[in-house]
């Protein structure tokens, strides 16, 4: 199985840029599909962007396209999340998540059966 730890998160002013990162470990990330999903308080978790294993990203959807913007390094077994021109809204605990390439990548955090412990995104107006 794959272990999952984020990091990056942070307090910062609305208009800043963070960049959270994943590091996979137990398993080589290039055996997973990955997603960045979130979660506000009082909110359900919400999906915020995809990468397959080969890196082919899954179309971003909302208010973070444009945004947003995931990447991967099967060589560093990392996957990142560059955030960009954040807003109040975007004040939410960040998740990475894990699907082996057997399985489709998709928008649905049910579907992932790993997950990170998440990291803290706070973004001041």
């Amino acid at each position: 199985q794959v272990q999952l730890v984020e990091s990056g998160g942070g307090l910062v002013q609305a208009g800043d840029s963070l960049r959270l990162s994943c590091a996979a470990s137990g398993r080589a990330s290039s055996d997973y599909n990955m997603a960045w999903f979130r979660q506000a308080p009082g909110k359900e978790r919400e999906f915020v962007a995809a990468i397959t294993s080969n890196g082919v990203v899954i179309p971003y959807t909302g208010s973070v396209k444009g945004r947003f913007t995931i990447s991967r390094d099967n060589a560093k077994n990392t996957v990142y999340l560059q955030m960009n021109s954040l807003k109040a809204e975007d004040t939410a605990v960040y998740y990475c998540a894990a699907r082996t390439i057997s399985a489709y990548v998709t928008r649905n955090p049910t579907d992932y059966s790993f997950w990170g412990q998440g990291t803290q995104v706070t973004v001041s107006s």
